[in-house]
């Protein structure tokens, strides 16, 4: 591009020059193709930064133009981020005609010299360049982002010129106290209940929530079991326990602030989901376990409270209904709260039939208790018969079927044994009936990392570890509150495996219940076996006469054959209605003669 082409620039357009050409002409000199793209270049920008068309510049000519506009970081915006600084900072709104630059007088010199190889070059010289005024420069008014929803501020520079203040109209921002109180009355909008209206308002301070409720809030209300991962964060799970699609995002700080753990119940309302996220998150939360926010603050932590043995009774004989099962389990081996009883079984022996009577016999007797039953590895029709059979307000069913993978069989487990923990610290009774503590052991021998030792029948013994955890949380407290758990063990199964595990469980619980297949065979009902079934310090829940008629009753079984004992003693139940009329009649009729003659 020759000089004259320059000197056509300046006179044509005179804006584009004073501004884009004039700072280049000098420190390229008159090099023709570099200057030469350069101007094209620059007078690109000018004329698409003219007409605010941002988008059709390439990545270059947007990094270029940022570059002048004072943009940090250029070149680490992408094509999107660059459009968007160079908008805010109002470089894309059509400018007003610029006034005519004032001319100087120019006084202009051809001159002639000869190169080194001998070629003439004739051109013109100035005496003086023609000063050009800078142009006025016009920001778009632009509005700022709220830094929260009770005020918005806006800025308008337009008309402001180098060397003026910016035109500002001032917003006054609301004090601390006004956005407390604006933040009540949105609390005292959601509900009228004061005490949870006041656990709300609690949170909001606590987490500094600023914004304006009734816009963040989604209005939908989601209850489910919370879970914490590693990192802090955690999952309102609303579907049996386990991951799914509906899932609700905890915030850590709501996790430590309100010392939310694993396996409470949470009911809280969501947020506005955006269109990036893929879980709603909570806003505020309502109930803890059913209570108040506050009170989950003041618990104390399960392994700090003081397990004594079971001093309370269980009662599973139902006034009304003679089931002979549960009446025989009151006397033979009753349960306290707080127990740790197994169930051992061989295949069909009614184990499943005897699980159902006590879950309902526990929803009868003791409603304040609460029930869950758990069930692993089970068939999807036990599922449905057990919810079917068994319902109530604090019954909570729990499964993971034999043809899901023995991560879901450890999950829930995990769940389950948490969210009963919970229950405890608040001074709850709480009684989980799991089948089977077997197929638990299984899973976490199929998902547990290789201890580099084998037990008989291929156990690795690391995997006997969370089910003993498991089955070792249940225990009666002296501050209050029971954790009761009655597991099903399977013996005699052909499986050498399932032979270790009951072993290993043999000794850490204080209650068995023995059921015999050869009673069943013989239509023998229920087939307990009387003999081995029992409950340690059972001193401790029998009144005396009870304790007088279960050791006449043991005494008996031990001397003489147990079929025909078994057979007897289910005739005396079925001749008295009530436990207290049969345990009179043993106490009355036998003492210390033998049951059976």
């Amino acid at each position: 591009m020759s000089i004259f082409a320059i000197i056509f620039l300046q006179k044509t357009q005179p804006e584009f020059f004073a501004e884009y050409l004039t700072p280049i002409i000098n420190p390229i000199g008159h090099r023709p193709l570099i200057l030469h793209n350069a101007i094209v270049l620059r007078y690109k920008l000018f004329l698409r930064r003219i007409y605010m068309d941002y988008s059709k510049m390439t990545i270059v000519e947007l990094r270029a133009l940022a570059k002048e506009k004072g943009v940090k970081s250029t070149t680490t915006l992408n094509k999107a981020g660059l459009i968007a600084a160079l908008e805010s900072i109002g470089g894309g709104e059509e400018k007003p005609a610029a006034k005519e630059p004032e001319k100087v007088a120019e006084v202009k010199t051809l001159y002639t010299e000869k190169t080194r190889a001998g070629q003439t070059e004739t051109g013109v010289q100035y005496a003086s360049r023609p000063q050009m005024r800078q142009p006025e420069h016009i920001q778009r008014p632009y509005q700022s982002r709220p830094q929260n929803n009770y005020a918005q501020n806006q800025y308008s520079g337009q008309g402001q010129t180098q060397g003026q203040q910016p035109h500002t109209r001032q917003v006054r921002s609301l004090t601390s106290e006004e956005v407390k109180q604006n933040m009540i009355a949105a609390v005292n909008a959601i509900t009228s209940n004061k005490e949870m209206a006041l656990s709300i308002q609690q949170q909001f301070l606590a987490l500094g929530t600023n914004g304006d409720i009734a816009s963040l809030d989604s209005g939908e209300t989601k209850t489910g079991i919370l879970e914490v991962m590693p990192e802090g964060f955690g999952f309102i799970r609303c579907d049996n326990y386990l991951p799914g699609e509906n899932d609700v995002y905890v915030s850590p700080a709501h996790i430590r602030r309100f010392n939310l753990k694993t396996g409470d119940i949470i009911v809280g309302n969501t947020r506005v989901k955006s269109n990036t996220e893929k879980f709603a998150a909570i806003l505020y939360i309502r109930t803890v376990n059913g209570k108040y926010i506050k009170e989950s603050l003041e618990r104390p932590k399960f392994e700090d409270l003081t397990p004594i043995f079971p001093n309370r009774r269980i009662r599973l004989e139902t006034p009304g209904e003679n089931v002979i099962s549960m009446r025989m389990v009151d006397l033979i081996a009753p349960i306290g709260k707080g127990q740790r009883g197994m169930l051992v079984s061989q295949p069909k022996a009614g184990k499943t039939t005897l699980l159902k009577q006590i879950a309902r016999a526990i929803t009868e007797n003791n409603p304040e208790m609460h029930l869950i039953i758990l069930l692993i590895d089970e068939r999807p029709e036990e599922v449905t018969d057990m919810k079917d059979s068994i319902m109530g307000e604090k019954v909570e069913i729990i499964y993971s079927t034999f043809d899901e993978a023995p991560e879901n069989h450890k999950r829930v487990s995990e769940m389950v044994i948490e969210r009963a923990k919970r229950l405890v610290e608040y001074k709850k009774d709480v009684i989980i009936l799991l089948d089977s503590i077997t197929r638990l052991a299984r899973a976490y021998n199929l998902t547990v990392s290789p201890s580099g030792r084998t037990l008989s029948g291929g156990l690795d013994p690391a995997a006997l570890h969370m089910p003993k955890r498991f089955f070792g949380a249940a225990r009666n407290m002296r501050e209050g509150g029971s954790l009761t758990i009655l597991a099903t063990a399977l013996v005699d199964t052909g499986s050498r495996m399932d032979d270790v595990v009951f072993e290993e469980f043999k000794g850490t619980g204080n209650m068995e219940l023995v059921l015999d297949r050869s009673l069943s065979e013989k239509r023998i009902f229920p087939a307990i076996d009387l003999a081995k079934s029992g409950t340690r310090r059972d001193d401790l829940l029998f009144t005396q006469s009870e304790a007088d008629a279960n050791d006449i009753i043991k005494r008996t079984l031990s001397a003489r054959n147990v079929e025909d004992g078994v057979e007897n003693i289910i005739k005396i139940f079925k001749t008295f209605e009530t436990n207290e009329e049969a345990v009179s009649y043993i106490n009355k009729q036998f003492g210390d003669k033998k049951l059976i003659r």
